[in-house]
This record gives structure tokens, sequence and C-alpha cells, in this order.
């Protein structure tokens, strides 16, 4: 199912349809919460219910100029988003972590997190590091994102790779969650998204 036509609404973000490089994309950048992580600040698919299936979509990151020094490019999508908006799975990534030489952030290209409880931080102040990974990616370029969701288990792939870059297991809201689709942006990005397309099989 393609779904470039879908309608699309702002969900505490800036949403604007605009041309990069010649193309035509979708522009996001996150506002209201500004300073908090791992909220819910996407762009949201509307009008569609995803439970299993693969979504794919091209997306690229920038720094914007008030970016602060913790920002990292963030961008991605979240899933299964239930009608309110408080509930919701997420996989992004940090292209500034990509090539780094910190062996610390290095380590920390990619991340899920599941809405509204476990965060980033959550984990980390526990020090599970299941949900974190590496990637070879960077700001300015075009990153292809892949996810193949089946039950409570995810599959997140990087550019075309045939081994993914995370894996989960046991997504936090369990097997039976079902919902939205939104493209994911975080403080100090602009996000840019393109060629999405979602095959549902459930």
């Amino acid at each position: 199912m393609n779904t470039e036509f879908t309608p699309i609404e702002a969900v505490h973000t800036a949403v604007e349809q605009t041309i990069l490089n010649g193309e035509p994309v979708l522009r996001v950048v996150k506002k209201d919460k500004i300073m908090e992580f791992d909220e819910n600040t996407y762009a949201k698919l509307n009008n569609l219910t995803f439970h299993n299936g693969t979504i794919e979509v091209k997306m690229l990151s920038r720094l914007l100029p008030d970016a602060p020094d913790f920002a990292r490019g963030f961008i991605g999508i979240a899933f299964r988003i239930n009608h309110d908006d408080t509930n919701f799975e997420s996989f992004y990534v940090r292209p500034t972590n990509g090539r780094i030489d910190d062996p610390v952030r290095k380590i920390r290209g990619v991340q899920y997190f599941s809405y509204p409880k476990y965060t980033f931080d959550y984990f980390r102040n526990l020090g599970i590091t299941d949900f974190e990974g590496p990637a070879d990616i960077g700001l300015d370029e075009w990153i292809s994102l892949k996810v193949v969701i089946n039950g409570a288990r995810g599959e997140f792939y990087l550019n075309d790779s045939e081994e993914p870059v995370l894996v989960v297991e046991n997504m936090k809201h369990g097997a039976d969650a079902k919902g939205g689709i939104g493209f994911f942006v975080d403080i100090g990005t602009e996000a840019f998204f393109k060629e999405w397309k979602i095959t549902a099989i459930d």
C-alpha cells in the first residue's frame, strides 16, 4: 500500500510539503514540548491502522541552526499509535553518533522506545542496553529505513542491509497492539521523508 497521498496530521510538530534537491519531500520539525525527549512528536498518516507488516521510508536529517549541543539529528518512525497519541512504539536514529570516534556515542546510533514509559532515559537509568545499537549513518544523507513487525517482535534495517541493525523481541505494548504510523522527529532536528510504503499483512 503506497500511502504518499494519505492526509497527514501534525502532532506537536510543524509539517510541510517542500522541495529538497529537486524532489518533493515532507519536512517535519518538532515544536511545543521543545526540551522533552521521546515524546509524541511526529507527522501522523491519517486513516491508517497498522498491526503487522512492513514499513519502508527514506529519511534525511539536519541540525537546526539553534540546535542544542545534545541534538543528534534524531529521525525515525512511530507505529501502532493509539487514537489519542498516548501510546505507541518507535524506532529512530542518531546520525551524529554514526561515525564518531567516541566509543560510547558510537554504540548509540539507533534506538527503540515505547511511549510513554519506556524512553531511552528509562532504559539507560536501569543499565538496559538491548534497545540501542551502532549504525554507519550521517547527517544530510538519505537513510533507507525498513521495519518488519510481527507480534511483539520488531526488526529494523538501514540502507538495504540484509542484517537488521536492531531486533526487539518484546516490544512493550505487546503483540496485539495496533494503530497509526508517524514520521518521528526530536529536539534540534530538521527532518525530511520521502517514498514511504506500508505493507500490512493483517
